[in-house]
């Protein structure tokens, strides 16, 4: 559970850390337009409780890394090189937070349930 718990945090401080370079430096999508940066800030919110091995945050978590999926999925296509492979990067890291929280959840679920089968 440990090996999910840490894989869970890295991928999700490289999301954080992708989306912030990506439209701050790497490939600004237009000049001024620093605001789109801000699509990092949901990211930030499960954090504090995937460090503390929240079952509802891996929950809530797995569900929110698909609209990540998606706008790499959607904007990989369609452009140049530098955002191409920055999208792919996106959906990379998404679906290993995805898988992560999965298993954090599928290990936590069947630890409880061999608790609650011990018990008279």
């Amino acid at each position: 559970m440990r090996l999910a718990r840490n894989l869970a945090v890295a991928s999700l401080l490289a999301l954080i850390v992708l989306c912030l370079a990506w439209e701050l430096w790497l490939a600004p999508l237009l000049p001024g337009r620093w605001w789109l940066a801000i699509k990092a800030l949901p990211l930030a919110f499960p954090l504090a409780g995937l460090l503390r091995y929240r079952l509802y945050t891996y929950r809530w978590t797995s569900l929110l890394v698909w609209l990540y999926v998606l706008e790499g999925l959607t904007r990989a296509p369609g452009n140049t090189a530098p955002v191409r492979w920055l999208a792919l990067a996106e959906v990379v890291l998404s679906l290993l937070l995805f898988a992560a929280c999965v298993a954090q959840i599928r290990l936590r679920l069947a630890r409880s349930k061999r608790q609650q089968e011990r018990q008279p």
